[in-house]
């Protein structure tokens, strides 16, 4: 008799944490001005007009930020500030020189989910959202970074107000901790390109180990060093509102507290193989396969597909796969090549949709007969890297760290500076998300460093 593997027990979330919809208030109230700034866009330039992006740059257009202050009784500087946020939170989306309301907008008033996304997407961009100061190292500030989900998690275990000496001798061990284990990789620490690895390269079985090691051991971290940089970090933790900082302690929010959970939650919760797939919807079939071996999640997706009439079945894989959730959307094709052929007429269908060409196409070449390793090449450069930064995507949400570094050596780009380059063009609406999530990865904080000015150039439009 076949068993399933027993489940590890989920995190509880924080004693005390607010229902869900109390939550979603919060967050809502939080971005009530991000929101009423998308709403005035929506309603005053429409989706895609010129004059929201006039600029160039991904903002307001001066002409437009005096126009939205007038309308809404705001300053120009709290236009600019609210749309930011906006951007950030995924109310609004850029595309070239042109704007849109996200998903999340149109589903603001009747969608808690998608209130909570958006504000935890603002959370994990705290760092762009009140960007550091000119005056620090950026590779000190890429520590920083990497080393603050541990400071929230020990801020979130402690229930409470934590002294702001206790954290800054937190972040100096996490600091010394990352510059012991970090893997140094040859790059131009000025200028943070030209100088770049393949991203194929590895170091050569016969290489000496010597020639790559670092001279010395690390340093440790000086906390008089890291005090300013944690100032900042807690400072702009609180302006996204998930933390309160002043009187030399600081206190998780309860919107602070629950996102930190989730985050531990994705970590420690490994799904296995769930309960009646049989009976629930597409969307939450894939989500139970998502941790699956291949031959077993197409086990699942085959007894799925058997308890349901196949042209509605390849509907509600298509409407999936449309939603915001990138791995959602791999997973979605790779349930539409277990259907096979009669799948085809609603593939082609989708192959114009920008979001699902590079899938439509992949699956239209492999369906005819290409070999799945050639696939790739029916897809434009432009495709193919959209398809790199929505697997990143999904690696970001659902992944592990090391994963999302591997995956940067899948890009076709031969370099990093030239991969970036290609994704800041290709415009795809997650690209600052996944530029962040993978400069926080890295151990190479060099290469970290040229991965968050990327991303802030992509978040102010540089």
């Amino acid at each position: 008799m076949n068993q399933r593997p027993a489940r590890r027990p989920a995190p509880r979330p924080p004693e005390g944490t607010p229902a869900p919809a109390e939550l979603a208030r919060m967050a809502r109230s939080g971005l009530a001005g991000a929101a009423r700034v998308a709403h005035w866009a929506d309603a005053a330039l429409g989706p895609g007009s010129d004059g929201a992006t006039a600029d160039g740059k991904a903002t307001l257009s001066d002409a437009s930020a005096e126009r939205a202050s007038g309308d809404l009784g705001l300053t120009a500087a709290q236009v600019r500030a609210d749309w930011d946020t906006a951007r950030l939170a995924g109310l609004v989306e850029v595309h070239g020189d042109s704007a849109r309301p996200g998903w999340r907008l149109r589903a603001w008033d009747r969608d808690d989910s998608a209130v909570l996304r958006g504000w935890v997407a603002l959370f994990d961009a705290w760092s762009l959202a009140h960007p550091e100061s000119a005056e620090f190292e950026p590779a000190a500030v890429a520590e920083v970074v990497s080393a603050m989900p541990q400071v929230l998690s020990f801020l979130q275990l402690s229930a409470g107000p934590v002294p702001v000496e206790q954290l800054l001798d937190l972040l100096a061990q996490r600091v010394t901790e990352l510059r012991t284990e970090r893997c140094e990789v040859p790059y131009d620490t000025e200028t943070g390109t030209g100088t770049a690895r393949p991203l194929a390269a590895v170091r050569s079985a016969d290489a000496d180990p010597a020639e790559h090691a670092p001279s010395e051991d690390p340093a440790p971290a000086d906390e008089a060093e890291l005090a300013p940089l944690l100032d900042w970090a807690l400072y702009a933790l609180a302006s996204v509102g998930a933390l309160t900082y002043g009187d030399g302690q600081a206190t998780l929010t309860p919107l602070g507290s629950w996102a930190v959970w989730v985050k531990l939650e994705q970590i420690c919760v490994a799904a296995q193989s769930p309960a009646g797939n049989i009976e629930v919807a597409a969307e939450e079939m894939l989500r139970g396969c998502a941790q699956l071996r291949p031959n077993a999640a197409r086990a699942e997706y085959r007894a799925w597909l058997a308890a349901r009439p196949v042209g509605g079945a390849v509907t509600e894989l298509v409407d999936a796969a449309r939603g915001e959730d990138a791995l959602l959307r791999g997973l979605a094709f790779e349930a539409l090549r277990v259907v096979g052929a009669p799948a085809e007429p609603d593939v082609r269908a989708v192959a114009d949709e920008p979001t699902l060409r590079p899938y439509a196409l992949l699956w239209l070449a492999e369906h005819d007969g290409v070999d799945p390793e050639d696939a790739h090449e029916v897809l434009t450069r432009e495709e193919a890297t959209w398809l790199w930064v929505d697997t990143a995507a999904a690696v970001a949400d659902h992944g592990e760290a090391p994963l999302l570094v591997r995956h940067l050596e899948s890009a076709l780009q031969p370099t990093v500076p030239a991969l970036l380059d290609e994704v800041r063009a290709v415009g795809h609406p997650r690209t600052v998300q996944v530029l962040v999530a993978l400069a926080a990865a890295h151990p190479d904080p060099a290469l970290a460093k040229a991965v968050r000015r990327a991303a802030f150039q992509v978040h102010t439009g540089g």
